[in-house]
């Protein structure tokens, strides 16, 4: 018997398939469940097949479902392409006027509703939907009060006339159902309306994240998947007193956050893998100057346009090489979606004590997915600006912005500080911020300072080594498998074991979060030890794998390699674990 809840919805985009989706997904955490929700769109704002998966149950979810035990198809599209991806007992919801259906497999039934014809007799053509999310309750039995709970929520904003319309229409569908007595589909899931979950996306995580680690400035230009974390932060700019603007291009973007930073304002910019692409001379510029900024850059299909609303991690190695020369800076890459708000403060924190740029990685399938996630420990956000960041400069000595220090992080003071002027400049520099690139450029003293600042900056690369945690090892440590992966793969690999030992094969998992500055040798020595690493990535040239050999010296052999633009489903690395093994 099942022990979750497995829905989809498919249309045409305008179809008003992101709505049954949301819905769907407040349904489940508002009852009780864990919910994990993906929605698949196109980059077209009407037409083109699109759909939204929704997966719920009493335990964690860990990753939108690739199983379906209720489809709403809108159209005929929706049923030939989701149709053999059905649970046996499942049931496909559709208009009998719109769509025909042919050769559904096994144990799956096909039940028309004239969703169309109710929703017209009702006076408005467009609840459709909501007709068919009716019926959907009833084969679930779940209570009609819960969907007209989140229809008023949903809709109340436009008047009570939409909100009393989806009402009788959700109604008409599940009575519709009810009457012609079909059976119900059998699971253990309990529903416990006492029980909500909070859920929300990535970039919602991200952007409370910014709020709460006292973000004051931040600047994008609108790119998919990017945008939302705009569209939380200017909705919230006024209320939480941060500056949200909207620029010309990345490379104003960036260059507004450093002048932010450089400033002293806590600032923060984001943008994908193209935009990413334009900012990359400007985060040189960032560690030359010493300005500490937040970079978000959320990956997708590339190159090029490539498929701007697909998922993918096909940008590591951009990240590695952003601008030229040598010098600082982070790169982290967030595990999940509570990890999206804790990790964001995090990096707000070493960018300020470290003054460096923090690239912080994400992908479509983070930034967009709804889950629901643990209540965030708001009381205990600690806002650290660092013992090195002054707002006055009492000192009788000579204030040097770019001091020598041992751990490569010097003073720092706002601009126009009394007795404290400074330079801000591309060049390289004296301790006092002198330019020594001009007309003292290959002198004694300024190849011997030129070295020292080069050693200094990157001193803060083996400082910050020892402040962050190294990867261990999860799992048992004689585990047949070692399941390697980064960023929002996490999860998708975690629910992956599960289903593998269930086979019988007993797997651990090492999890790279921190990517630079890279705990090699902790990592190379846990490589070393275990039985069978497999690498599991969404690119094409296994791009972690290569770095972790470039840093290690210790070669990941065997693969799970996704770059489709689809969700990392666990099932799919499971059939790769058992190819690799032979035990398909």
């Amino acid at each position: 018997m099942r022990k979750e809840f497995n829905f989809r919805a498919g249309g045409a985009a305008g179809d008003g398939i992101a709505s049954m989706g949301e819905i769907l997904t407040k349904i489940c955490s508002r009852n009780g469940l864990h919910v994990s929700s993906y929605n698949t769109y196109q980059s077209l704002i009407r037409g083109g097949h699109v759909w939204y998966s929704v997966r719920g149950a009493v335990n964690k979810v860990l990753s939108p479902g690739d199983r379906i035990d209720i489809l709403i198809a809108i159209d005929e599209l929706t049923v030939e392409t989701h149709k053999n991806l059905m649970n046996p007992g499942g049931v496909i919801i559709h208009d009998g006027s719109k769509c025909k259906i042919e050769n559904l497999p096994e144990g799956v039934t096909a039940v028309s509703i004239p969703a169309a014809e109710i929703a017209k007799s009702l006076g408005n053509p467009r609840v459709i939907n909501t007709v068919a999310l009716g019926a959907a309750m009833y084969f679930y039995d779940i209570p009609l009060e819960s969907i007209m709970e989140i229809l008023t929520d949903q809709f109340g904003y436009k008047s009570q006339e939409i909100v009393d319309i989806n009402h009788q229409a959700a109604k008409a569908g599940y009575d519709y159902v009810k009457e012609k007595n079909f059976a119900k589909i059998s699971n253990e899931v309990k529903l416990n309306p006492n029980i909500k979950h909070p859920v929300m996306t990535g970039s919602q995580a991200q952007g409370l994240g910014c709020i709460a680690g006292g973000l004051k400035f931040y600047s994008a230009y609108p790119m998919t998947p990017a945008t939302p974390i705009l569209h939380f932060l200017a909705a919230h700019a006024e209320e939480y007193d941060v500056l949200v603007k909207q620029a010309e291009d990345e490379l104003s973007v960036i260059n507004m956050a450093i002048g932010a930073s450089n400033v002293g304002v806590r600032a923060a910019c984001a943008t994908s893998g193209g935009g990413f692409a334009l900012m990359t001379e400007a985060v040189g510029l960032a560690s030359m100057v010493e300005a500490g900024l937040v970079i978000f850059t959320v990956q997708r299909g590339g190159p090029s346009t490539g498929l701007p609303t697909k998922t993918e991690q096909g940008d590591l190695n951009q990240m590695l090489g952003a601008s030229q020369g040598d010098f600082p800076r982070f790169i982290i890459a967030y595990s999940d979606v509570e990890d999206g708000f804790y990790a964001t403060i995090e990096a707000l924190n070493l960018a300020d004590k470290y003054q460096v740029p923090i690239i912080m990685a994400s992908d479509l399938a983070f930034a967009e997915h709804l889950e629901s996630v643990k209540p965030f420990n708001f009381e205990d956000v600690k806002i650290d600006r660092s013992e090195n960041f002054e707002t006055k400069w009492e000192s009788d000595s000579k204030y040097l912005r770019f001091k020598l220090t041992d751990s490569g992080i010097s003073p720092r003071v706002i601009p126009g500080t009394p007795n404290a002027f400074y330079i801000s400049g591309s060049d390289e520099h004296d301790e006092d911020s002198s330019n020594i690139s001009d007309v003292v450029a290959g002198l004694p003293h300024a190849i011997e300072m030129r070295k020292k600042q080069m050693h200094k900056r990157m001193g803060k690369m083996e400082s910050a080594l020892k402040d962050l945690p190294a990867p261990t090892l999860e799992g048992p440590e004689d585990a047949e498998v070692t399941l390697v992966g980064w960023g929002a793969t996490k999860d998708s690999i975690l629910e992956a074991r599960q289903m593998v030992e269930e086979a019988g094969i007993t797997t651990n998992q090492l999890h790279i979060k921190y990517i630079l500055p890279f705990h090699g040798h902790e990592v190379g020595a846990i490589l070393r030890k275990v039985k069978h690493p497999i690498m599991v990535e969404g690119n094409y040239t296994a791009q972690m794998a290569r770095y972790i050999r470039a840093e290690t010296g210790f070669e990941i052999v065997d693969k799970y390699l996704q770059f489709d633009g689809e969700p990392m489903y666990p099932r799919l690395i499971v059939d790769r674990v058992k190819e690799i093994l032979g035990r398909q």
